[in-house]
């Protein structure tokens, strides 16, 4: 469903994107976000089948108590869940012109980061360096 919304969006398919954005990235920036984090939810797609699979063939395999390498390929699927439903979200963002953050000020921010206008933190994130001091010549050092 979402590769059909960024082809209806992009009027391209994906293997027309990809090539687009291979060739081009900078062009289409929203182009390049939407085939970046495609990509990513395809992978993690395909991760969470094969946790599935590896799931019920243990499962198929187990007697009535569950021991801890399924388990372990329980929780396995639970991560591959939140994964592809996170990388679902940002592909649903890119494709929400009115959602949060893309209108205003906030939006003017997230263009500047897009560009890269800063190239450090906001802030100072460690203490200042001083210059090094060597004592007066004839002092000694107080200890």
């Amino acid at each position: 469903m979402l590769t059909e919304q960024i082809e209806a969006r992009l009027s391209m398919s994906m293997d027309e994107l990809n090539a687009a954005v291979t060739a081009a990235p900078a062009a289409n920036p929203e182009a390049t976000a939407l085939v970046k984090w495609h990509g990513l939810l395809v992978e993690s797609q395909t991760a969470l089948v094969r946790a599935e699979d590896a799931l019920i063939a243990a499962l198929e395999t187990q007697p009535s108590e569950v021991d801890d390498p399924t388990m372990d390929l329980a929780q396995r699927v639970n991560v591959a869940v939140h994964a592809r439903d996170g990388r679902a979200m940002v592909v649903r963002w890119l494709l929400d012109a009115a959602a949060p953050g893309k209108q205003g000020l906030a939006a003017e921010r997230l263009a500047r980061l897009g560009r890269g206008a800063r190239k450090g933190p906001a802030v100072q994130t460690s203490a200042p360096l001083r210059p090094a001091t060597t004592p007066a010549a004839g002092r000694g050092v107080v200890r």
